[in-house]
């Protein structure tokens, strides 16, 4: 697939780049997508919830009715969890909600989010540029060129770079990534994704070596 390369102004710059069949022009697996954006909403989970059980409340343990003939349930003292303010059961402990995926599935998964936006022409190949201050407006300027604002748009670099990455990080529907941090669950969450000339070479040799 052939995808003109623009300019900042939006302007065709007379390139092309061929995107690789063996990245954006395969069947897309799902359930590899699943697992991947699974496991990347996972790691994002503190696992810091809990709550007191019966043993961890302060509380008199002193008996509170008779143990028959009361007409109730046989609770015991007012730490019981039938009671209002008494300990809770099977509540939530804190623990680890992260799980491991092999390199080859993870590969493939990205490999599949990016054909997926093959497919939908939602990639925008740029030239490489950079910021000479941070600039919010000049982000925004070059996304109205592009014809991509309004849109939630994942912009890759193929190395960080700080002015580009401070001017979008105000901007509610903007995400600056590098090519190496790329995953499915922000590709996938992208409506389009704006791919400078670089990072494409970077993309290929990470999901195909």
């Amino acid at each position: 697939m052939d995808i003109n390369v623009l300019d900042i102004k939006g302007q065709e710059t007379g390139r092309k780049v061929t995107l690789n069949e063996n990245i954006f022009g395969i069947e897309p697996n799902d359930h590899v997508l699943y697992l991947d954006v699974k496991q990347y909403l996972a790691d994002q989970r503190q696992g810091t919830a809990k709550s007191k059980e019966r043993s961890e409340h302060a509380g008199s343990t002193r008996k509170l009715g008779r143990q028959k003939g009361g007409g109730g349930a046989r609770r015991g003292d007012i730490n019981s969890p039938v009671l209002v303010g008494g300990g809770r059961v099977f509540g939530p402990k804190p623990r680890d909600y992260s799980f491991k995926l092999n390199k080859k599935v993870k590969v493939l998964a990205r490999k599949s989010a990016l054909a997926y936006k093959a497919q939908e022409s939602a990639i925008v190949v740029v030239e490489d540029f950079n910021f000479d201050a941070p600039k919010t407006k000049d982000f925004i300027k070059i996304a109205k060129n592009l014809k991509v604002d309004g849109k939630k748009v994942l912009l890759v670099l193929p190395e960080l770079e700080k002015n580009v990455y401070l001017s979008a990080r105000n901007l509610e529907k903007a995400e600056v990534m590098t090519a190496a941090q790329l995953n499915s669950y922000k590709v996938l969450h992208a409506d389009v994704m704006v791919v400078t000339e670089n990072s494409l070479k970077v993309i290929d040799e990470i999901l195909t070596k």
